[in-house]
């Protein structure tokens, strides 16, 4: 693997690194968020191993960041002992596992093993931006709060966002959710549509459909 180390403490983030190097993998070393932004959005990078409490930009904040433009990259928390409600946090900005300090360095590369692992695994989920779409459940999420979705808009929902930052056209909309039926009407993508954005096109929220008049329409993250 190749591992992000985020840890303002220098000599245990320079542990970490020398031990997952040793033991076969790549590691780079940051000791704020600020200066690790590049290095944790890269695609080649495996892991992030991320302290919660950084100078400046928290760890919980570089988190949810991260997951808020679609980033799913393993997120391994350190954090200190007694915090519990750091860990809740951490794990409802999207981390994945979390290490309580201080720690052994082997269960550290053991929990980076087993969130690879797990993200390697066939998934059922699409996630962009704060959006998640559970195609085996059927089910939807804006955060943490479910939506609640017809059938149809949830079958529209799963095509823009397995096409996310793509123009999907109408007819490839029809195609593939109403599935060559007769005696639809003319509105009914816009319909379908306007459903989806008053439920998932939040005022906070990162992601947005947005209409191409004439060619279709594409599911975004905000800018």
């Amino acid at each position: 693997m190749h591992v992000v180390i985020v840890e303002d403490e220098k000599r245990l983030a320079e542990l970490i690194a020398i031990y997952l190097i040793e033991a076969g993998h790549t590691a780079d070393s940051f000791h704020r968020a600020e200066t690790a932004m590049d290095a944790v959005r890269d695609p080649d990078v495996d892991a992030v191993v991320l302290d919660v409490m950084l100078p400046g930009l928290s760890g919980l904040e570089l988190c949810r960041r991260l997951r808020g433009e679609g980033s799913d990259v393993p997120i391994l928390l350190l954090t200190a002992r007694g915090a519990v409600t750091e860990r809740v946090a951490g794990l409802d900005a999207g981390a994945d596992d979390y290490l309580v300090k201080p720690f052994a360095l082997e269960e550290l590369e053991a929990r980076l093993r087993a969130i690879r692992r797990r993200r390697d695994e066939p998934s059922d989920r699409i996630r962009v931006g704060d959006l998640m779409l559970d195609t085996a459940q059927r089910r939807v999420w804006h955060r943490d709060q479910e939506v609640e979705l017809s059938r149809r808009e949830f079958a529209v929902l799963q095509v823009l966002m397995e096409n996310s930052g793509r123009v999907v056209s109408r007819g490839y909309i029809l195609d593939n959710v109403w599935d060559g039926e007769i005696g639809i009407r003319s509105n009914a993508i816009d319909v379908h549509i306007s459903g989806l954005r008053s439920r998932i096109d939040k005022p906070f929220g990162t992601v947005t459909i947005t209409t191409l008049r004439g060619v279709g329409y594409r599911l975004e993250r905000k800018t």
